[in-house]
């Protein structure tokens, strides 16, 4: 569970990042223990990076994808059976997705 205070400084580092504005690597590392950590971070760190690297949608189901959180950031890859082991490509998941 994430305190006021801390939700806060992660949506506004996360606002930043979304809006290609710089942010130091002491606060990409904040924001990243939290996304490794909790579901809902790693959802905004994502919308904002895939906000980051498109213009605003132009249409509605554009704009209903990025809502939703729908569709993949650039930074990831999809899977191909005959070129990927299945545990590798999950283990680059955050550890709250992970199975033990």
């Amino acid at each position: 569970m994430l305190t006021p205070s801390t939700r806060l400084r992660l949506q506004d580092i996360i606002g930043r990042i979304a809006d290609c504005q710089p942010i130091s690597l002491s606060e990409r590392i904040y924001v990243q223990k939290f996304a490794d950590r909790d579901a809902s971070v790693w959802s905004w760190l994502r919308r904002a990076q895939r906000t980051q690297q498109r213009a605003e949608p132009d249409t509605e189901l554009e704009r209903f994808m990025v809502q939703m959180d729908l569709g993949e950031s650039s930074d990831s890859r999809s899977f191909n059976p005959n070129r990927d082991d299945l545990g590798d490509w999950f283990s680059g998941a955050p550890n709250w997705l992970r199975r033990s």
